[in-house]
């Protein structure tokens, strides 16, 4: 049973908790604090990457039997990888440069079972394109200026404000929001499948 194991979540993210809390899963919460090291430009392989490091991080301390997931949501616009922004004028820049198109959000999941003497490793990118109406440069600039926008990948909560300005999404809600809290769940059940044949 998935509600048997210690699940240990590598990020501070609130709305990651929230998201595995919905499906009756209670992390517990366990930030990764390494330096984040991206070696390559394609979303897909830079946040699997992300998501590996962080959960292999937090992973060492673990006790056998201990599920740790390791998550990073990046926003691709136009092939251009959108991290967090730094500032309130970076975040106007991100926003504008997705108003009125289609981008790309990309969540990186990694999940390690920890063994006596080895780990069982499952990564997976999970897509979600968004589609967001034109916006004016007053629009852009009164959103920007918010803190809403300053600790999320490509300027922007979907579960927040900026909602005003979706068009539409073809993919999982929840990727978008920083966790593929279904595809999650489903691979924690192959776990703890494979766990019990073991």
């Amino acid at each position: 049973m998935i509600s048997d194991i210690k699940i240990v979540l590598a990020s501070a993210s609130p709305r990651r908790k929230e998201l595995l809390n919905q499906v009756g899963l209670n992390p517990v919460i366990e930030p990764s604090g390494i330096e984040e090291i991206i070696t390559t430009t394609i979303p897909e392989e830079a946040v699997i990457e992300l998501s590996r490091q962080k959960a292999e991080d937090v992973a060492k301390n673990q006790l056998p039997g201990t599920v740790v997931i390791g998550a990073d949501t990046v926003v691709a616009a136009e092939g251009k990888i959108l991290g967090k922004p730094k500032t309130h004028e970076e975040a106007f820049e991100m926003i504008d440069s997705f108003q009125g198109k289609t981008h790309n959000v990309f969540t990186g999941v990694t999940l390690i079972l920890c063994g006596e003497n080895k780990m069982t490793v499952r990564s997976f990118a999970e897509q979600t394109d968004v589609h967001v109406y034109p916006m004016t440069q007053e629009e852009i600039r009164s959103y920007a200026e918010e803190d809403e926008p300053m600790d999320k990948a490509g300027a922007y909560g979907i579960q927040g404000r900026f909602a005003a300005f979706i068009k539409g999404i073809d993919g999982d809600y929840s990727n978008v929001v920083g966790l593929p809290v279904g595809r999650v769940y489903q691979e924690l059940k192959k776990i703890c499948e494979q766990e019990e044949k073991a």
